[in-house]
């Protein structure tokens, strides 16, 4: 899909010069003019804000000087070039160091000079759109860390048994996939998706998941349903950031064996592979109400007896040699990653 053509306004009472640059302008850009500057304003005032506005100097009624400044106020991403026949060296100066002029140009302006500018303007722009789109996404970003840790705080607080237990299994998820390479797209997803792979148990009654004795077949049944639930909470993200569908099947097994849906194999999402042992190997490690930790060594045990059965094989071995050859441990809450 083409991208649509800048948008230009030219502002300059001398019709026949509008026509001009209307004529020269026109295949390459989306080209407006206007008399004056009130005109212009009017102009200004309904669409998407233009990409360019050249204005000239002395004109009746607001001059041009007058008419960048205000908008500029109006729509301070568009870039402002200055035209004048006069050689007023000290408005032009103002002008620039007010910050409403991108360019100076003096009339009459040959063609070339004018191509050249309204291009470095154009670029100009992309630059400052990139820059504002660059920061809104650094927001973005930070609100949407609080929102990960404030639903994985919920999670954990419901279950004492938990802390840091998503922490962990994002961290050892993170080192994994970085060992198989995986893209930093990938792994911002993986590491959300690590996080908060059990939110679904918000759904889970708090007495099923503190209890220490065995539960009965209808309790763990209800257990199961977590993935789902969680699938069901981010589903909204949408197919760019698959969060979703990794929470939804970090239960799922190669070798179809697993929940809620069975899946097996390449059917499994390749991120949702790697959660599936980490989160195996860190609840072994840790304590639960029904049972006291096993310990590494047990949980790698597990993880190397279902290779290429329940677990993805390339998982368990990258998993092994973090923890065999390279001293991989689990860090601590306050500093996970």
């Amino acid at each position: 899909m083409s991208q649509p053509k800048a948008r230009v306004l030219f502002v300059d009472d001398d019709a026949n010069l509008l026509d001009s640059m209307r004529r020269q302008f026109v295949g390459e850009y989306e080209v407006h003019s206007a008399q004056n500057a009130a005109e212009a304003l009017e102009i200004l005032a309904p669409g998407p804000p233009f990409t360019v506005l050249v204005s000239d100097l002395r004109m009746p009624g607001m001059d041009g000087i007058q008419f960048l400044a205000q908008a500029a106020e109006l729509y301070p991403d568009t870039v402002r070039i200055l035209l004048t026949g006069f050689a007023d060296l000290n408005n032009a100066v103002e002008a620039v160091n007010q910050g409403f002029i991108f360019r100076f140009l003096s009339k009459p302006c040959p063609p070339e000079a004018l191509d050249k500018a309204l291009a470095e303007a154009v670029r100009q722009h992309g630059l400052v759109e990139a820059q504002r789109e660059n920061y809104s996404l650094k927001r973005f970003k930070r609100l949407l860390e609080g929102i990960v840790d404030g639903f994985s705080a919920l999670v954990e607080a419901r279950d004492p048994y938990l802390a840091g237990h998503q922490s962990r299994v994002a961290a050892l998820t993170l080192a994994m996939a970085r060992k198989l390479k995986f893209s930093a797209d990938d792994l911002e997803i993986l590491r959300i998706a690590a996080l908060l792979h059990d939110i679904g148990k918000i759904y889970v009654p708090a007495d099923f998941l503190n209890r220490p004795g065995v539960l009965r077949d209808e309790e763990f049944s209800v257990i199961k349903m977590h993935p789902e639930v969680g699938y069901g909470i981010l589903k909204n993200l949408g197919e760019d950031w698959p969060v979703a569908i990794i929470i939804r099947q970090h239960h799922e097994r190669m070798d179809g064996s697993g929940y809620p849906h069975g899946l097996s194999g390449a059917d499994i999402d390749k991120g949702a592979r790697l959660i599936a042992v980490a989160d195996v190997v860190d609840a072994m490690c840790s304590h639960r109400p029904y049972r006291p930790s096993l310990g590494i060594e047990a949980a790698l045990a597990e993880i190397e007896k279902g290779c290429g059965v329940r677990y993805e094989e390339r998982a368990v071995e990258v998993c092994l040699r973090l923890f065999r050859e390279e001293g991989f441990q689990f860090p601590t809450v306050e500093n996970p990653f």
